[in-house]
């Protein structure tokens, strides 16, 4: 069982904890995160438990529901038509914020992250059907960092938010980043290009398409049917 770390508060940890295991599929969507369970598994507290849900609420990974408590977010084609459409249309105006606002530091971020994206392996090593851990955090890092120059927080906690609920459809649709006729390294690097060079209608434009290329993508490869379950006992009731 691991420890909190010098300067970690326990519901940190747990929060980091479960955000893995959320994003690592090991908690699916739609299970059920029960109290007793989750004070057990992780070795904490309800106190601590309640605090990391409450953050992960936040950042979309978790659903609180009346009388039935936490559960992973469950996934749906409709859910993510409008998740897509919610990121064009908030990831475009702080994108442009960002571009008008941001200084020369803001734009060494943006391309120091995207170095660490080109140098990251696209899978991980242990599973060949999505993107790795390393390789998602570092996307997420490029993407943030891109928009980090703009110097409204709400609009910017709102993006960053839309963003993390995204990571688990992109966790459970395996073509993502695979198919044939994209180029998503080149699409990264046409984003940074645009950004660096202030062209903020072609930036604009590139962030619109990537979204929605990707929500398309999701869609079309994977049915409704085909998302994960929760796990369920022989009686058919969800567990956990």
């Amino acid at each position: 069982m691991s420890q909190p770390t010098s300067g970690v508060t326990r519901s940190q940890d747990v929060h980091r904890r479960l955000r893995e295991d959320i994003l690592g599929g090991r908690l699916v969507p739609g299970q059920r995160l029960k109290f007793p369970d989750l004070c057990r598994d992780y070795g904490t507290s309800v106190g601590a438990v309640r605090e990391a849900l409450v953050r992960l609420t936040g950042e979309g990974l978790v659903r609180a529901q009346a009388h039935q408590g936490y559960t992973v977010t469950p996934l749906s084609h409709d859910d993510l038509r409008e998740l897509a459409t919610a990121r064009v249309e908030i990831e475009s105006v702080v994108l442009r914020l960002s571009m008008e606002q941001g200084d020369t530091q803001w734009e060494a971020r943006a391309v120091a992250a995207h170095h660490v994206l080109r140098r990251t392996p696209f899978f991980g090593p242990d599973d060949p059907d999505h993107p790795g851990a390393a390789w998602a955090a570092a996307h997420a890092e490029f993407h943030l960092a891109l928009l980090a120059g703009c110097t409204n927080r709400r609009l910017l906690e709102t993006a960053r938010g839309l963003r993390e609920e995204a990571e688990l459809y992109l966790h459970w649709s395996a073509p993502f980043g695979v198919e044939n006729d994209r180029d998503l390294a080149g699409e990264h690097r046409a984003l940074l290009e645009a950004v660096v060079d202030r062209e903020v209608g072609r930036a604009v434009g590139l962030v619109r398409d990537h979204i929605a290329h990707t929500a398309r993508l999701l869609i079309t490869c994977a049915p409704d049917d085909q998302w994960p379950a929760p796990p369920t006992r022989g009686d058919g009731e969800p567990v956990g």
